[in-house]
């Protein structure tokens, strides 16, 4: 069993800098012994590059903040245990109303669909799952990366992956969760109850249909023109973007919580967010205050209970920061070569390898890097975006997929009126050292919006005239 503080401090290290803002304000509220004070100076990570931080050894009461979360990882095998609580991202603390509560943004993807997954889920475990799918959802709703990867990420089998993505893909807008156009359009299908063979061979031929080649499509069908234009009206009323009815969660401003700069020489500064983050303090003077004016014996145990209060908060969030910055630092040297050279040196990186080398649980990681954002010259990124599943590369470290992503844009970019065909991009991909399949390039190259060697001939065509 957990006791009340852990649950609470394992929610305060998943929560965002701007809700813990919110949370101190109502903190500040409810206890008369806390004051807002200034973030300490030493409050910040020496250089990622040059510091061993294994080797940096907090003070009494101040060490990174490693949550035992050994019974949580036993009701991974068992399907018992708080996943809801301990493991959703962007839960709620306790005291503090849910972020969605607090905004006045239009609702997004991401908080519709939280408030469906308890009631669709079987289990705590699998709602925790379909959470985590659920945080790589793009704005039209699709899954972004490899449902593989994510399973390993969460140390869960591909089954209980493949059937918390099926919850997902139950929610409503009908369609979100899917990882293709096709199997967007296919959920759809299936809603309206026209998902039959007939209609299940147009939606796996999309490309023709894009083409226009109909004779093909209706003998391939087996269907007679009415049946055919019936099909067709069909496919074209459903949304292939279902997720772009909500608010998106880019049109909201980002506040980074970590701030990366480029030291002097090599390595790296780490930091908090001090704007975001204001420090706690004990008003002891008006402590002493209370106690010598409160002689009976219930006001001297409400004064001693939220003085421990605000000594564990005070403790709780000073761990908070200490753990995050370490595993922000640990990022950065894993991915330096990001920070110095940009996307197309981004390694294939997963949270065990970081926990395994800053000496913490991978599930501390987990929650660490949620709803988490760095700041750097390169622009303001998630957390979890520095962990990307990796593809073979002739130098045997391997490469991330949005290193490919990013190298695929850039060929397609460059190439003029003599359209690539995604063979020719696999052939120029692995003279660079990349081992990619074609198929694998036509995934990527569909993932970042781009459509295909006829597609993008036709546009240039169309361009043209």
């Amino acid at each position: 069993m957990m006791t009340p503080q852990l649950q609470q401090a394992i929610k305060l290290l998943a929560a965002s800098n701007l809700e813990i803002e919110a949370f101190i304000g109502e903190a500040l509220e409810a206890n008369p012994l806390l004051e807002a004070g200034e973030m300490r100076v030493e409050d910040r990570e020496p250089s990622a590059e040059n510091t061993d931080i294994h080797d940096a050894t907090p003070g009494e009461g101040e060490q990174a903040l490693d949550i035992d979360t050994s019974a949580l990882d036993r009701d991974r095998d068992t399907g018992d245990g708080d996943w809801g609580a301990a493991g959703a991202t962007g839960s709620q603390i306790d005291g503090l109303p849910a972020l969605e509560e607090r905004s006045t943004a239009d609702l997004t993807l991401a908080d519709h669909l939280e408030e469906q997954v308890g009631p669709a889920a079987t289990s705590d475990r699998q709602a925790f799952i379909a959470r985590a799918i659920i945080g790589q959802l793009d704005d039209a709703g699709y899954l972004v990366g490899e449902l593989r990867a994510l399973a390993a990420d969460l140390s869960v089998s591909m089954a209980e992956a493949e059937g918390a993505l099926a919850v997902v893909q139950s929610l409503d807008p009908t369609g979100v969760g899917a990882r293709n156009l096709s199997e967007c359009l296919a959920l759809q299908a299936r809603e309206a109850d026209r998902y039959d063979p007939c209609m299940a061979r147009l939606i796996d031929n999309l490309e023709l249909v894009a083409r226009g080649d109909f004779a093909r499509l209706k003998r391939m069908c087996d269907v007679d023109d009415e049946d055919f234009a019936d099909m067709l009206a069909e496919l074209r009323s459903y949304d292939p973007k279902p997720g772009l009815a909500f608010g998106s969660s880019a049109a909201a401003a980002v506040v980074p919580d970590i701030l990366v700069t480029q030291a002097k020489g090599e390595g790296w500064d780490i930091a908090l967010n001090e704007a975001t983050l204001p420090r706690l303090i004990v008003n002891r003077d008006y402590y002493v205050e209370l106690r010598n004016g409160s002689p009976g014996k219930e006001a001297q145990s409400w004064l001693r209970e939220k003085l421990a209060d605000a000594n564990w908060l005070i403790k709780a969030l000073d761990q908070r920061q200490k753990t995050i910055l370490k595993t922000a630092a640990e990022i950065v040297k894993k991915q330096r070569g990001f920070f110095l050279r940009g996307v197309s040196e981004l390694k294939p990186l997963t949270l065990r390898e970081v926990a395994e080398a800053i000496d913490m649980h991978e599930s501390t990681v987990s929650r660490v890097t949620s709803n988490k954002y760095l700041h750097c010259d390169r622009g303001c990124f998630e957390l979890k975006y520095f962990f990307t599943s990796g593809v073979s590369s002739s130098d045997g470290e391997g490469a991330s997929a949005e290193a490919v992503k990013a190298r695929i844009k850039a060929l397609i970019d460059a190439e003029g009126d003599k359209v690539l065909s995604d063979q020719k991009l696999v052939d120029m991909l692995k003279g660079e050292g990349f081992d990619l399949a074609r198929r694998t390039v036509a995934k990527y190259r569909e993932a970042i919006g781009i459509g295909s060697s006829a597609q993008r001939r036709r546009q240039k065509k169309l361009r043209g005239l």
